[in-house]
């Protein structure tokens, strides 16, 4: 059984012309000398290297749709009849004290210094490709008042069309690293931060002095890689002198926009676009150690790590060195995970799925915590988009996993909110839409809620941000009713005992008991007493 069908997905616009494939190479079974269209190998024989990516950049996010063996969906969350756990002190458990609606979903991450979430879900990292840049108002925004944390990703001062550089190549101004911190401070109340995400060139060019100096940040976050791809990021550029503007600020930029035959093909129209690629990345404890007491020095109250579907050799290492740097929260990647700028075959087949690495992160960090190390707060990442899910990655990981990051499903919300407001504006609201209203005070449920909440400031609230917003309060809502359901009352009383494995390899892999396992010597003990 084939765990996806290759040679054409609607991520890179492509096609079978046939009903009938064959399982392995995806290739039509009858393939014909004229057809017109329009496989992976039939578009990349006049297209070339641009089949490699999702399209059209900046205008989609894409989430790789291999179906792996086991996720998520093969554990269920068990219910009780009786107890509550994680109730305030002094707080007795009976019908009227144990209510869904107070359930407390908040969570924190930290060394020493703590930073809480009102619910346990930040943002992937939002970089400098164009669906981050351009809607990053509405994420920002939406992110503070929801109270959760948001990545700025990397590269961001280094595509900046504005970015000045001092003598010694570093950076002196970038005014849309400014815009992307200002707009998340103006709303921030005390729950959730900014991460600023650093890879190769970020370091090169000085990208943590700046934030640190101009805006006092307290966190960065070093990156390793994703779930997406382990090598460098990308992005698109279509104007020729912008990508030879990149390349002479050290970047990788493909085809060379400095040779004559790709400047002469871009002319003819043939090249429509550049590839932008930062470096690989290569780690070493020393230099990881060392780089972490670096930017400490430089004034960090934190430092979190973000890290991607290695082998489980790095995965390793991530978590053993996390606990000697004293890291404030590592997060975990798993394989496939979304992007907005990824090549296609690699989110599909490289990297270990995240149901399987969080599974491995647990075993290690209770090795780690047996041979009497402290486990730095750990998150994972690779797939999510509700609080059922999200709960049973919380539970599997407990007590190490804090949290859950969430790339796609969070921007969706901004996105639909923007769109909203223009179909208003434009008099062309959707049917989807326009039957819950017509209006955005009727349309969005927690729109009376911030009004009363900010007054005037409304206004300056871009809907994108109301729409995450509302999702995040759907999500909490959602997540109360499980943990109630579950018997937990604070996600400090969420335990692996809140799962059942539904198949025999699921638990094999995770460790959670099997279904016709789970609390049986207790319920025999019950049984015959």
């Amino acid at each position: 059984m084939n765990l996806k069908r290759p040679n054409s997905n609607e991520a890179v616009g492509t096609v079978n012309r046939s009903r009938d494939v064959v399982p392995m190479s995806g290739m039509c079974s009858r393939c014909v000398d004229g057809c017109k269209g329009a496989c992976d190998v039939w578009l990349a024989s006049f297209r070339g290297r641009e089949v490699l990516y999702p399209g059209p950049f900046g205008e989609v996010t894409a989430g790789a749709d291999k179906n792996y063996p086991i996720d998520y969906s093969h554990l269920n969350i068990h219910g009780y009849a009786c107890g509550a756990n994680g109730l305030p002190d002094g707080v007795a458990a009976n019908p009227d004290t144990a209510v869904f609606d107070d359930v407390n979903t908040e969570t924190d991450y930290g060394w020493d210094i703590k930073v809480k979430m009102r619910v346990p879900i930040f943002t992937g990292a939002l970089g400098s490709t164009d669906i981050a840049r351009i809607n990053w108002e509405h994420f920002a925004v939406g992110a503070a008042i929801s109270g959760i944390t948001l990545v700025c990703g990397e590269n961001v001062c280094g595509v900046d069309p504005e970015l000045k550089l001092g003598s010694d190549g570093k950076v002196v101004s970038s005014p849309e690293m400014d815009r992307r911190i200002n707009t998340y401070k103006k709303f921030h109340e005390g729950y959730g931060e900014l991460l600023v995400q650093m890879n190769v060139e970020d370091t090169r060019l000085g990208t943590a002095e700046y934030v640190a100096s101009k805006h006092n940040l307290e966190t960065i976050e070093l990156k390793w890689g994703q779930g997406a791809k382990c090598i460098g990021g990308e992005i698109k550029v279509k104007n020729l002198e912008r990508a030879q503007e990149l390349k002479k600020r050290g970047y990788i930029v493909l085809p060379d926009p400095t040779r004559a035959d790709n400047i002469a093909a871009f002319k003819d129209g043939a090249i429509k676009e550049f590839e932008r690629h930062s470096r690989l990345g290569f780690v070493s404890k020393e230099g990881f150690l060392e780089e972490v007491d670096r930017l400490r020095g430089i004034g960090f109250k934190r430092v979190t790590l973000k890290t991607g579907a290695y082998s489980m050799k790095e995965l390793a290492m991530a978590i053993r060195w996390s606990s000697e740097a004293k890291i404030d929260l590592l997060t975990i990647d798993g394989a496939p995970g979304g992007t907005g700028m990824s090549p296609w075959p690699m989110m599909n087949e490289w990297g270990i799925p995240t149901f399987y690495i969080q599974s491995l992160a647990y075993q290690m960090a209770e090795a780690l915590k047996k041979k009497g190390m402290r486990v730095p707060d750990l998150a994972i990442a690779g797939g999510f988009a509700d609080e059922a899910n999200a709960f049973k990655a919380l539970a599997m990981g407990a007590p190490y996993f804090k949290a859950v990051c969430m790339g796609r499903a969070l921007m969706i919300p901004g996105m639909v909110g923007k769109n909203i407001e223009k179909w208003i504006k434009d008099g062309e609201l959707p049917k989807t839409v326009s039957k819950y209203g017509s209006t955005i005070p009727e349309l969005f449920v927690t729109y009376e809620t911030l009004k009363e909440k900010y007054g005037n400031r409304l206004s300056e609230i871009p809907v994108g941000a109301i729409g995450i917003y509302t999702y995040t309060q759907k999500f909490r809502t959602g997540m109360q009713q499980i943990m109630a359901g579950s018997r937990n009352f604070s996600l400090k009383s969420v335990s692996r005992n809140d799962l059942m494995a539904l198949t025999p390899e699921a638990a094999e892999v995770s460790g959670i008991p099997y279904v016709m396992e789970a609390y049986r010597d207790q319920a025999w003990d019950i049984l015959l007493e």
